[in-house]
């Protein structure tokens, strides 16, 4: 029994890390590889006649007469449009540094200014990190925010528009003004004005649709996320960093919805497409862009591929509009790092674009508690470490049942061993003299499985927590480690860690047979060749599990009267 209980152990931890790798296959955007889930049939898409021909894909919802929502950069303004000079208008602000390109008003850089840039931008000549860009050449970076009217030959995000407003917060104000005003197209007139405030990463916009023509028009809104430059092979076992990239879309009703770009490559994209509440938005790992209408007003999202560029967008109609009237339609542009206090300010459901899969609800009050702690220490590794502690003593009486039974059964394991060799030839009488001395001792085989169990969803969510969360990018610890987001450079870290790993594995009774013997030493060995390309965040927490485990191991083994004693395996030949 006693090898039993141990072989169940290993099953658990096994499967544990095979669905670990399952969930870190999903929230990379990829398929289950042990556990696939059968694949949604898309629902309410595009109209069976409207194909993404040209570059435009129709509104579902739009009238016979009604425009497309235009490509990026695809389309030319109409002939009869003033060519005004086309500049790029930068302005700046306590966080931010964005770019708007004249021809559109739209959005094409966006530089934060209090965050560092990883290494791969920093030798572009900048030490901040840039989200949004647009980069010339076929082979250029492109991540723009473009809006523009539809339902007839109205301005776009290809009409050129003039510039105007301040290019710097100056101080003592707390907010800059930019205005984007296109010329009269089909009788209307587009008016964009973007308000940047301080210390806020999301900007307020605001359409001013004018009618200078002589009968009432209906124009429709459309604001779009474009991308292209997907690196398909971001996310794999060697860049364990790499989270879930691409498009998502939030609604009342059916939430969060991450869109696979190989479910948009094949027109399968399944996601809520009418709504009247939530956001679209562009998500990568550690930060997100995102355009938010107000709640009420009614939209239909749409998720769209063209020329290898990805664009998520919504479409919302704007109030007819009198000759000689005006109509507003406000709305915000969110670009920013995934802070999840800051995201859920903005609005509600925005902090899930930091995604913990199905592990959310244990997630974030994790989180909450590793913040908690940061803002006693003021050191994310330190907090990290007092987080494990914490953990570890609210599981401390259900881990303790763990090790108490784990004493035991090394306690009455010599005995166990005698009658192996005494009865091997009749296991029938091995096994009940086996439970007659468990009865005896009161020793329940299994009774170490179940504590043990209850406490890896906590841990799987923990991990999830250190991998998404922006605060460990560029976070020092102490020494070497100048980063808990990377991999330890030296990998000492990931060496203390397998040592602590083969330290807790020797503290457990060998088992009599040498095949789970052999397997016992070495499925440690095969996890923690993983963590060596962790970022060092995981690492520390793991080895900080570790420390504390055979610790209080320790501590139960000598309260019980078995001395603790390192147990190497015989590879005897059997």
């Amino acid at each position: 029994m006693n090898d039993i209980r141990r072989t169940i152990l290993w099953v658990v931890f096994g499967f544990s890390m095979v669905l670990l790798w399952d969930q870190w296959q999903v929230h990379n955007g990829r398929q289950a590889t042990f556990f696939p889930q059968p694949k949604p049939a898309a629902t309410a898409s595009a109209p069976k006649d409207a194909t993404p021909a040209a570059g435009a894909l129709p509104s579902a919802s739009a009238p016979a007469h009604a425009g497309a929502v235009p490509a990026a950069g695809g389309a030319t303004p109409p002939a009869a449009v003033p060519q005004a000079p086309r500049e790029r208008f930068t302005v700046t602000t306590d966080l931010l540094r964005l770019t708007f390109d004249s021809e559109g008003g739209s959005l094409v850089r966006t530089e934060f200014l209090q965050v560092s840039a990883d290494s791969s931008q920093g030798k572009a000549g900048t030490s901040t990190f840039v989200l949004l860009q647009d980069e010339p050449g076929p082979q250029g970076k492109v991540y723009v925010a473009q809006s523009g009217l539809i339902g007839g030959d109205f301005p776009n995000h290809t009409t050129p528009m003039a510039a105007s407003g301040e290019r710097e917060l100056k101080p003592g104000s707390d907010e800059l003004k930019v205005r984007f005003e296109s010329p009269v197209v089909g009788g209307v007139k587009l008016v964009k004005i973007y308000t940047l405030k301080r210390g806020h990463y999301e900007v307020d916009v605001t359409h001013e649709v004018t009618n200078a023509g002589g009968q009432p028009v209906a124009p429709q809104l459309y604001m779009q996320l474009v991308r292209g430059g997907f690196d398909a092979s971001s996310s794999s076992f060697m860049n364990p960093t790499a989270t879930f990239t691409g498009p998502a879309v939030f609604t009342a009703d059916q939430k969060f919805q991450k869109v696979e770009l190989s479910e948009i490559d094949k027109n399968k994209a399944d996601f809520q497409k009418e709504a009247s509440a939530g956001y679209v938005a562009m998500v990568q790992h550690y930060f997100a862009s995102a355009w938010i209408l107000p709640d009420g007003v009614k939209r239909e999202n749409f998720v769209r591929k063209v020329d290898n560029r990805y664009s998520v967008g919504m479409i919302a109609p704007v109030e007819a509009v009198a000759p000689g009237a005006s109509k507003a339609l406000e709305a915000r542009f969110f670009a920013g790092p995934q802070v999840e206090k800051m995201l859920e300010g903005i609005y509600p459901g925005l902090d899930l674009v930091k995604d913990y899969g199905m592990f959310t609800i244990l997630a974030k009050p994790l989180y909450w508690l590793l913040d908690k702690i940061h803002s006693l220490i003021g050191n994310w590794g330190w907090a990290i470490m007092g987080l494990v502690l914490v953990i570890k003593i609210a599981f401390y009486w259900l881990q303790a049942k763990g090790y108490e039974s784990m004493a035991k059964m090394k306690a009455i394991n010599p005995r166990v061993m005698q009658l192996r060799e005494r009865y091997k030839d009749n296991p029938q009488q091995m096994q009940q003299e086996m439970m007659r001395i468990y009865r005896e001792e009161k020793v329940n085989p299994l009774g170490g499985c179940f504590p043990i169990m209850i406490q890896i969803p906590v841990f799987i969510a923990l991990y999830w927590v250190l991998l998404t969360s922006v605060e460990m990018r560029n976070a020092p610890w102490i020494g070497w480690i100048h980063d808990l987001a990377s991999p330890d450079p030296y990998y000492i870290l990931p060496l203390v860690m397998t040592l602590t790993t083969l330290l807790q594995t020797a503290l457990n009774p060998v088992p009599p047979d040498p095949m789970q013997a052999r397997l016992m030493w070495f499925m440690p060995l095969a996890f923690s060749v993983m963590f060596f390309f962790f970022p060092a965040g995981l690492v520390l927490y793991w080895i900080t599990n570790n420390v504390l485990s055979i610790a209080q191991q320790w501590l139960i083994n000598t309260r019980m009267g078995v001395p603790p004693e390192f147990n190497l395996p015989k590879f005897n030949k059997s």
